[in-house]
């Protein structure tokens, strides 16, 4: 690409490109970053829900993991554990993401992180310490949090993270009710794209993608058919940096977080349909069981209301513009 082309382009995407730069602030206030050494690195391989809250299901008996691996246990306010080490440190520590706009990014304004996850981050902090402010905020790159909820670098994890058999089993992690519903999907830029969507248009284009996410698995599995080069980078973020600058052809991500970015970029827009089915969950150590447990209690109160439930405040407040006719929440599913 000639400089004085590619000059035009990357001023094209100034105001994301600002807005990117202060989500990297990661130290002001109580925002720490979890460091890994990988940040920036990149490298190369080969309906959105609409049905209101019901009452809660109950998983089959000999239902495995991969049947409904969203199934989680029964909320209950008992302090077990976790929930006492918790108190005793007089602050709950929750792994986030600054760049996820409407979910959970910092506000260039007022400098505090703001979002649907932080407002359910809250929730919990307030049900568990009694305030909603007693929370030690940490960056966890996508690539290392389930790490960071193995090693206890944090309580939890509220980062729209999908609730898979995988990280159950293998990730060990536990993971409350669902708490939102979304699928991965194909962001483009909104002019001279030859991608179509997920299908054969796919074929020797550079599709970006977060390294240790669904869409890397679902790229991975789909990746003799349809043949295209995978970008594996630490942060969602960097794929829609990439997808700016010319150096990818489309991101693949959860099309709920996808939808915030085409809202910050009008030059980029969701193509085809969502490939996938995947519910979000708060990510725990599997260990900690009575913390699951106190979150899920939270997520009972949270959804209830109906239209003036919190989980509908906040679906307002953060989402209805860019996820429009979303009615309410997953229904829990309990296996136990």
């Amino acid at each position: 690409m000639r400089r004085e082309e590619r000059g035009r382009r990357v001023r094209g995407w100034t105001a994301v490109a600002a807005a990117a730069g202060l989500c990297a602030l990661a130290a002001a206030g109580a925002v720490l970053p979890l460091r890994d050494g990988t940040d920036g690195d990149r490298r190369e391989t080969g309906p959105t829900a609409k049905a209101p809250a019901a009452a809660p299901r109950e998983a089959a008996a000999d239902d495995d993991c991969g049947g409904h691996p969203e199934a989680s246990l029964r909320p209950s306010s008992a302090s077990g554990p976790a929930i006492e080490r918790i108190k005793k440190r007089g602050k709950l520590v929750i792994g986030v993401d600054q760049n996820g706009y409407r979910w959970s990014y910092r506000d260039p304004v007022s400098r505090k992180i703001v979002g649907f996850d932080i407002d359910l981050a809250k929730a919990i902090a307030k049900d568990i310490l009694g305030s909603e402010n007693a929370i030690l905020y940490k960056t966890v790159p996508t690539a290392k949090r389930f790490e960071a909820v193995n090693n206890r670098d944090v309580d939890l994890l509220v980062r729209t993270v999908s609730i898979t058999c995988e990280r159950i089993k293998e990730k060990h992690i536990a993971f409350s009710t669902a708490y939102f519903k979304a699928g991965q999907q194909l962001l483009v830029p909104r002019q001279g794209s030859a991608i179509k969507g997920f299908d054969a248009s796919v074929k020797g284009k550079r599709i970006c993608v977060a390294q240790g996410s669904t869409g890397q698995a679902e790229l991975e599995k789909e990746k003799e058919r349809l043949r295209p080069r995978i970008l594996l980078v630490a942060n969602q973020l960097d794929c829609l940096v990439m997808l700016q600058l010319g150096e990818a052809d489309a991101v693949f991500t959860d099309n709920a977080l996808a939808a915030g970015q085409a809202a910050q970029d009008p030059a980029v827009r969701l193509i085809g349909e969502p490939v996938t089915t995947e519910y979000y969950g708060v990510a725990m150590n599997e260990q900690d069981t009575d913390l699951v447990r106190r979150v899920n209690k939270v997520l009972e109160e949270y959804r209830d209301g109906g239209p003036d439930s919190l989980w509908m405040q906040a679906y307002r407040t953060w989402l209805e513009a860019d996820l429009p006719g979303i009615e309410g929440p997953p229904e829990p599913l309990y296996k136990d």
